[in-house]
This record gives C-alpha cells, sequence and structure tokens, in this order.
C-alpha cells in the first residue's frame, strides 16, 4: 500500500483535491522550536504535499466553532522521510505546525502510517492553535485488518455533522484499527460513547501490558523464592485483568 492508497481510500470529492508541495523553509520555520527540530525537518523529509483541503463547500459539512476551538477546514498532508528519520517527531511537527486539524499520511522506509490531532485554541497566545492532546497514530504496515479499515475511510462512511465530527470519525476509525490488532477483527465503532469508552479501553490495556512487561523482568531478576511466588500472582492477576479489557473492545456498548 501507497500514501496514493490511502489517499485514494479517503473517496474523497475532486474539487478538494490539490496537490501543492509544502515548501520545508515554511515548516521549518513555523513548526520547529528547537534548532534540532529544524534540522529534523530539513535533514530528513524527502517531500511534503497537501494533498487536499477539506472546506464545507468542497465536501458538504459545515465549519464548527465553540469557545475552545475552530474547525473551518481539514488538511490532508503527505510526507515523505528520509531513512534516518525520526518519523513519531517529525509527525507531531508537522501537525503543531499547520493550524488546521492534519489527515496525516508519512511514508518512512518500508512503512506507512497515518496520525491524526485534535487542535485547540492556545490559553497562551491568542489567535494560536496548538495540540489538543497526543496525536494518533496507526502503523499500517502488515496490519490484518488493512482492507477492512481502507473500507471505512471514505468520507461518506463518517459523521457529517459539522468537521469536528467529521475529523472524530476518521480518529475512531483508526482507534477501532488498535483494537482489531488485538482482537483480530476490524469492527467500527456505532456510537460515539462506544468510540470513546474502546478508546479508554485500549489505554487499559496499553498500561496492563507495560505493567506485565515489568513483573515479567523483576521476577526474572528476583533471587528469594517468597518473593518470585508474589511477583508471579501478581503477574497472573494483570494477565486476567487484561483479558478482561481485550474483551470489552469489540462489545456494541462497552460499559
Amino acid at each position: 500500500m501507497t500514501a496514493d492508497d490511502l489517499i485514494a481510500a479517503l473517496a474523497l470529492p475532486i474539487g478538494s483535491r490539490i496537490a501543492q508541495r509544502i515548501p520545508k523553509k515554511m515548516l521549518a520555520e513555523h513548526g520547529a522550536p528547537t534548532a534540532a527540530d529544524k534540522r529534523q525537518i530539513t535533514d530528513n523529509i524527502e517531500a511534503l504535499m497537501w494533498a487536499a483541503v477539506l472546506k464545507p463547500d468542497t465536501v458538504g459539512v459545515p465549519a464548527y466553532r465553540d469557545e475552545t476551538r475552530e474547525y473551518l477546514e481539514l488538511s490532508v498532508v503527505s510526507v515523505t522521510l528520509r531513512p534516518n528519520a525520526s518519523p513519531t517527531r517529525i509527525m507531531e511537527l508537522i501537525h503543531r505546525a499547520i493550524p488546521y486539524p492534519v489527515i496525516l499520511i508519512a511514508a518512512h522506509d518500508n512503512s506507512l502510517s497515518l496520525s491524526l490531532a485534535h487542535k485547540r485554541w492556545s490559553q497562551n497566545e491568542t489567535g494560536k492553535t496548538v495540540l489538543d492532546g497526543e496525536a494518533l497514530c496507526a502503523d499500517l504496515t502488515g496490519s490484518p485488518a488493512e482492507s477492512e479499515f481502507l473500507a471505512a475511510l471514505a468520507l461518506s462512511a463518517q459523521p457529517r455533522t459539522n468537521l469536528k465530527a467529521l475529523y472524530q470519525g476518521w480518529l475512531d476509525t483508526v482507534i477501532a484499527l488498535h483494537a482489531a490488532d488485538i482482537t483480530g477483527t476490524f469492527v467500527k465503532s456505532p456510537t460515539p460513547r462506544h468510540a470513546e469508552n474502546r478508546r479508554v479501553a485500549l489505554q487499559k490495556c496499553q498500561r496492563l501490558e507495560a505493567e506485565i512487561a515489568r513483573l515479567r523482568a523483576a521476577a526474572s531478576k528476583e533471587k528469594q523464592v517468597p518473593r518470585q511466588v508474589d511477583l508471579n500472582l501478581e503477574l497472573k492477576r494483570v494477565q486476567y485483568s487484561l483479558e478482561q479489557q481485550k474483551s470489552l473492545l469489540n462489545q456494541g456498548e462497552l460499559p
């Protein structure tokens, strides 16, 4: 799969396509807070393209405004990275630099990823936007649910209440892919509540997996038998909790 395949899967109207190159200099000036970040951009980005701009008049979805944020448009951007690049940091810099929410497609070596991040008004600088939480990223290389995920990305399959709801629909589709990587089955969330609870369950799974790794490492180093027994009992308890969280991911309505 290529970046073009992923853009095609979005099934965007022709009028929203622009295929415009973004100068690295502009990105470095507006999105790199440190000298090291500027080097990341100038040395490790091969190409940066604006693939599409989604506005009310190009996709037929109203804008969104409240006291926290203003979604007048969404951007689809693709970036090709050089082999020594740090994909996570560069993708974060791109999300920060562009004032509107971005659907970011990154090609790096033989991998392809998709990331999204909500934006809100900065509390410290009037008129400036900042990330509203961390970017959500999906590695699409070799995912067993790739075909189902691509089919679920189409614009026509997303909420169309407003541009924020539309963007959240794509975020929820990425969350469904993360769930599928654990459960083996891709199931799109039927309601916003289900999507939010699934996101929380995924976060719990990640925390429990980290705790399992910690307990296994501690047990392997422990010399005292009673302490080994305690660690193994705790490991089994955490493993059981993890299986419970996994079982929730594809339920029709999460508790």
